[in-house]
């Protein structure tokens, strides 16, 4: 999802909800406020099988796609529309053939609730970031048919067929959320404050307990497994509390300066309706390999949100994190960095002979830390304004392992890779 997903705010501005880095948004989370004047919607008792709230769900798809005879795996994830709002419900995900690279995409489930409306989101597939989506190509227009997905892509028939169960971890998909007043008792303020929490939770999986825990420390912002393992609850209470006051703090004083101006044609501004969004999102899930993507999402005025996705990888053996220390052998940085220069430019439309700076911020392109595996290479994903302007978005960079070669620690879930890592 580019994230999470190589988001491309051009595009997926006009086909997601408005986007904060998921630093940002959690670094903000370290006091609290009053939040009696918020409603909340917490996540109700799971019964013996998994439960999806509010129409959300996670589910693999496998095919052929036209003039292709290597099938894919379509991961596709349904994120529930806001609280009260009309809006389209959104679609996010990527699907991958035999060779690991993922390509993400996005869209809506349609207005009777069985289409699918897709386009391709990673950079080296969406086109031009100016044109109208749709004029970008590859777009996908799917319906349900029994057990499967069937429709068109790219104007080429395509049928794919539900798995189930899945391969690698099965989740539920869980939804909380808020609507905050920025000054309590003022009916007159048409508008508020959104906060939402979209999160998947493995069901049923091995070494359950430790995994969900590690990924409730994700979705915290916590950088160690040893930290202690927050409840849910207190995550999202943590976090709607500063939100809560960070919005009321900024937007009450705005209305009551605006009301006093012209009581009697009182506007609320809208850009005032502040919205906060933190979402778990599946990046790889095959085999004993998770890669997990936490994307965060602030918008509180201006032109446009922030955005960013932070990325991870779990053993699903141990149930244990895979960093990039966990990932990498030391004093490699020379090697990953002309590595990332080579794959980062068919990635952002450069020439092999052209120089990065042509496209990009930066002359050599930066060892990010921020990098997850899939079973065919690891992805390095780089955040809005990190190495270029936000109109680029975030910027995804697929490595294969017959690149890496030596590179790598033994024994990481992904099939021979110390056969990889000792060459």
């Amino acid at each position: 999802m580019s994230s999470i997903f190589c988001f491309r705010p051009a595009l997926l501005l006009r086909q997601l909800s408005a986007p904060l880095a998921l630093g940002l948004l959690l670094t903000a989370c370290n006091s609290g406020s009053d939040t009696s004047d918020a409603t909340t919607a917490t996540a109700t008792t799971k019964p013996a099988g998994p439960q999806n709230d509010d129409g959300s769900w996670y589910r693999q798809y496998r095919g052929l796609l036209p003039g292709s005879a290597d099938s894919i795996t379509l991961h596709l994830q349904r994120l529930g529309s806001p609280s009260g709002e009309a809006a389209l419900s959104r679609l996010v995900g990527f699907y991958a053939a035999s060779d690991g690279h993922p390509y993400e995409i996005a869209g809506d489930l349609g207005l009777r609730g069985d289409s699918l409306n897709l386009h391709n989101i990673s950079n080296e597939l969406a086109g031009d970031e100016d044109e109208e989506p749709a004029e970008i190509a590859p777009q996908w227009l799917l319906k349900e048919q029994g057990d499967a997905l069937v429709g068109i892509r790219n104007g080429q028939p395509v049928r794919l067929r539900r798995l189930e169960p899945v391969r690698g971890i099965q989740f539920e998909a869980h939804r909380l959320s808020a609507e905050v007043a920025a000054r309590p008792g003022h009916p007159e303020d048409s508008v508020s404050g959104r906060r939402t929490m979209q999160l998947l939770l493995p069901f049923q999986a091995p070494n359950q307990e430790l995994l969900a825990a590690n990924i409730r420390r994700g979705l915290h912002g916590d950088s160690l497994d040893s930290m202690p393992v927050p409840v849910l609850d207190s995550i999202w209470q943590e976090q709607l509390r500063a939100f809560t006051r960070d919005y009321r703090t900024d937007a009450a004083p705005l209305l009551a300066a605006n009301a006093k101006k012209s009581p009697a044609d009182y506007q609320p501004l809208e850009n005032l309706a502040y919205e906060q969004e933190v979402n778990t999102y599946v990046l790889w899930n095959e085999g004993n390999l998770l890669s997990m993507g936490y994307f965060g999402y602030d918008y509180s005025g201006g032109a446009h949100g922030i955005y960013g996705t932070y990325v991870q990888s779990y053993d699903t053996r141990t149930g244990h994190s895979l960093r990039y220390d966990d990932i990498f052998k030391s004093g490699i940085k020379p090697q990953l960095q002309k590595l990332l220069g080579q794959y980062a430019r068919p990635v952002v439309g450069l020439k092999a002979s052209e120089p990065l700076s042509k496209a990009l911020a930066v002359n050599t392109l930066p060892v990010t830390r921020n990098v997850y595996l899939t079973s065919g290479g690891a992805v390095f994903v780089y955040l809005p304004y990190e190495i270029a302007s936000y109109a680029k978005g975030q910027i995804s960079v697929f490595v294969p392992f017959s690149a890496l070669q030596g590179l790598l620690k033994p024994g990481l879930p992904v099939g021979n890779t110390a056969a990889v890592a000792s060459r």
